[in-house]
């Protein structure tokens, strides 16, 4: 019970990176019905600002809000460059076109930064608290608490208040959207903004538990996209849920199966879902007319 325990908090402080990076993918997708399979990148971009902040000596609280400003910045960048062109295509295009910005972000950070991995210190002196048989480690503490707090924030945003209210209007019908007067670019903007600093903070919060290296990104998306599955593609309850439950599986998978394919058993259930639940957790069936 206590190895139960123990498997499980780390579960979920897993899990909750990636349903944070789930949720990029979730409002991207609800406002643009196109995937960003850039959102990994976003986590790897924004670890690697901290770690240069933090190597120019910048207090760690800053570092933090600088890594966070650039993040918002690339969503701007990555709007206006990578999607705003294309707005008027078929999906296809504009996922080829977020799949070489992924590219193109990865082979920059390692054009300029090399590829050795690189180490950066959580934000808490203290490495951890023992609560009865359980080791609560401080970062996964963090993780936890930012994730549980940001649930509660997209409730609150999503819901009560105006912007949040337009948000859901553009993705939900763009064109009616805009006859009510609602800037349908200036929300899809927002959004991208949004989903970026997401990426960043998830990739921020897991850098002291992983190394800082290009491929954390791509690992991170794959995972939170089969998290967005698993959950119900388009639906932000289905990607906190999904992500969470992903963490737990893959963590009991490696302790008790194998550590090498812990990575394979998110795919194995994704195909179990895609196979036995196509429409995710949360996801309402959809059927077509002969």
């Amino acid at each position: 019970m206590d190895l139960i325990l123990q498997l499980l908090f780390t579960g979920i402080g897993i899990g909750a990176v990636y349903a944070l990076v789930a949720l990029g993918f979730v409002l991207i997708f609800r406002a643009t019905n196109v995937v960003n399979f850039a959102q990994g990148e976003f986590s790897m971009v924004a670890a690697y600002l901290m770690v240069v902040c933090v190597e120019f000596g910048l207090p760690y609280w800053l570092s933090f809000v600088i890594a966070l400003a650039g993040m918002a910045l690339l969503g701007v960048i990555f709007n206006l460059g990578v999607y705003y062109p294309l707005r008027h295509r078929t999906y296809l295009p504009v996922i080829i076109a977020t799949i070489g910005a992924s590219i193109l972000l990865s082979n920059t950070v390692l054009a300029i930064y090399g590829p050795q991995p690189q180490v950066l210190q959580g934000w808490f002196d203290t490495p951890g608290i023992q609560l009865g048989p359980v080791y609560l480690d401080s970062q996964y503490l963090l993780i936890i608490g930012v994730t549980i707090l940001l649930v509660l924030f997209n409730f609150w945003f999503f819901e009560k208040t105006l912007l949040g209210k337009k948000l859901q209007a553009t993705s939900q019908d763009k064109e009616m959207a805009s006859l009510l007067g609602i800037s349908v670019s200036t929300m899809i903007m927002i959004t991208f903004i949004y989903s970026a600093v997401l990426g960043g903070l998830a990739g921020i919060l897991v850098a002291p538990v992983l190394f800082v290296s290009i491929q954390m990104g791509s690992t991170i998306a794959l995972k939170a996209f089969a998290a967005t599955i698993i959950g119900g593609f388009g639906d932000v309850a289905g990607a906190i849920v999904g992500g969470l439950a992903l963490g737990v599986i893959e963590t009991f998978g490696a302790a008790y199966i194998s550590v090498p394919y812990k990575d394979g058993f998110a795919f194995l259930v994704l195909i179990a879902f895609l196979v036995f639940r196509p429409q995710g957790i949360f996801g309402e069936r959809v059927a077509e007319k002969a």
